[in-house]
């Protein structure tokens, strides 16, 4: 396998003077998505991100997909891909099979996850008879197949399934200490439970407190989206936040998308700049494979030229 540049690697060696960026994509269902990601990818690439996530489908329902489209990012772009891994549904031997596919392809980043569960991504989660039952327990198994980089996910409000923040925490240091090398949060909308998480895992392992905790934001740009978004992944909308979005939204058959968008990416904005501000290692945006609204929220950042933000 040809090693690839690590993403705490990109993070540190960025000599642009700002902060570093990167973007997540889904794998598409059908030719039309197909056609939107990869003109997606391409304005991204004129941009220089990072590196660039493929998420995958809750039971591992877009397994094939989301190997062949981290491949052909890999292969046919300049942009470092780093490919998601989900433990739920899949025996041992089919996670190892999966990271030989993903190193097959020369890619060498991979961010593990627990995963949710088919169907009903809050649901009950069940092991699979010849699973692994943690990401902990992954994270493990790939550092184990060869010189990959690990990444894993973090929960400023707490996951669904813990008892509480404490407990957590721990489960986050825990994947840290069996070899992540960096985490990326859950979608969040709320700056201080960003800043809580990084002083809980410092306080509680200092050392792996050092570790970037990169945080995600969603540009959102309509509020119904949101509002399922946020029920199927167990975080919230702050009321303060809602309120904005509803008024924006107005009281018609259909929400004024243009009103949300406005109020969406200003709000995103000022995310980032706090973000920035508190010294974030780097700004992780969920674009849903368009690129407008991400790109508008790194230009008022000043990250990205205005051109490629119309």
């Amino acid at each position: 396998m040809t090693q690839t540049p690590s993403i705490v690697d990109r993070i540190r060696d960025n000599t642009t003077g700002r902060v570093p960026f990167s973007v997540e994509f889904y794998p598409p269902r059908t030719e039309a998505e197909e056609d939107r990601l990869w003109r997606t990818a391409r304005e991204f690439e004129q941009l220089h991100p990072a590196f660039v996530s493929i998420t995958y489908g809750a039971g591992g329902s877009t397994r094939d997909r989301t190997v062949r489209v981290t491949g052909k990012i890999a292969e046919q772009t300049t942009l470092l891909p780093v490919a998601h891994l989900t433990a739920v549904s899949h025996s041992v031997d089919e996670l190892r099979a999966m990271v030989g596919a993903y190193a097959d392809r020369g890619i060498s980043n991979v961010l593990v996850l627990r995963g949710d569960p088919p169907g009903d991504p809050l649901g009950e989660w069940t092991k699979h008879p010849d699973g692994v039952e943690y990401a902990e327990e992954l994270v493990r198994l790939v550092r184990d197949l060869g010189d990959f980089h690990v990444g894993v996910a973090s929960f400023p409000e707490g996951h669904h399934r813990s008892p509480d923040l404490d407990h957590d925490t721990e489960y986050l240091v825990a994947k840290l200490r069996a070899g992540a090398e960096y985490s990326i949060t859950q979608m969040f909308f709320d700056i201080d439970d960003y800043l809580r998480l990084r002083d809980r895992v410092v306080a509680l392992d200092p050392e792996q407190g050092a570790k970037p905790i990169i945080p995600e934001i969603m540009p959102i740009t309509s509020l119904r989206s949101v509002r399922r978004m946020v029920e199927l992944s167990g975080s919230k909308l702050p009321r303060t936040l809602e309120e904005r979005l509803t008024a924006a939204a107005g009281d018609g058959p259909t929400e004024d998308r243009a009103a949300v968008r406005e109020a969406g990416i200003e709000f995103a904005t000022t995310m980032g700049e706090r973000l920035i501000a508190e010294g974030a290692p780097s700004l992780h945006f969920i674009t849903l494979n368009f690129a407008r609204a991400t790109c508008e929220v790194l230009e008022n950042l000043g990250i990205a030229p205005a051109r490629l933000a119309q």
